[in-house]
């Protein structure tokens, strides 16, 4: 089966899964957490393409304001949680702290060292209270993650997406290997467990979060 006709075949059953998620007011939480390049948005659309838009939120939010930052860290990201019947999907998350503020010295090592102690707490509060939180990690390697910023420089189309972070993940990529090690063994629960992707393939990546999605959520 081709990638169009599989990709088809799983939106439909998206749409059933969010008409049961509705019908019995479920609650999801889906995160797309993955290096810059990795396809968290272009796969976040494939979810959504032909769902009901008064049913799901899709949230990307933008960097801090100086009022968010004097906040209680995760106060901006909990504001978005799914409403009865509702599907979120996180376009990064609060697991920015885990990974691209502390490479990019955008926090202090006490604010790191702290998320690391909370965040499982935060998410089993979620569990427990009744949210299905799924976490995805998309990954790539470094090879490919040139190849697609160099794709954006070239790309009337994708240039907008290159931001100056971007430029400067290919001399970070150690540096981040080490804290993405670090937040997916720390934060890997049974309860809010991480699924890795392999990314190098965007279409096969697409593919598999949808299935992953159908396969955790017993719909009808």
């Amino acid at each position: 089966m081709g990638y169009k006709k599989e990709l088809v075949n799983l939106q439909i059953e998206l749409i059933k899964l969010q008409n049961y998620v509705h019908e019995s007011k479920k609650r999801v939480l889906i995160i797309f957490e993955g290096r810059d390049t990795a396809g968290k948005g272009g796969a976040i659309k494939r979810f959504v393409e032909h769902l009901n838009p008064r049913k799901y939120r899709v949230v990307a939010l933008p960097k801090p304001s100086d009022v968010e930052r004097g906040q209680f860290y995760f106060q901006r990201y909990l504001q978005h949680l799914p409403n009865e019947g509702e599907m979120i999907f996180f376009d990064r998350s609060w697991y920015n702290r885990a990974v691209v503020e502390p490479v990019f010295d955008f926090c202090t090592k006490e604010q790191y060292e702290k998320f690391m102690k909370e965040v499982l707490a935060i998410e089993k509060l979620l569990v427990d209270d009744g949210i299905e939180v799924i976490k995805f990690w998309f990954d790539i390697s470094k090879e490919t993650q040139q190849k697609r910023f160099i794709e954006r420089e070239t790309n009337p189309l994708k240039k907008w997406k290159l931001s100056e972070l971007d430029k400067k993940a290919q001399e970070m990529w150690d540096k981040t290997t080490f804290y993405v090690d670090k937040m997916l063994t720390q934060t890997n629960t049974s309860y809010s467990p991480w699924i890795s992707i392999d990314s190098n393939s965007q279409k096969n990546a697409r593919l598999e979060a949808i299935k992953y999605v159908l396969n955790k959520i017993d719909y009808k």
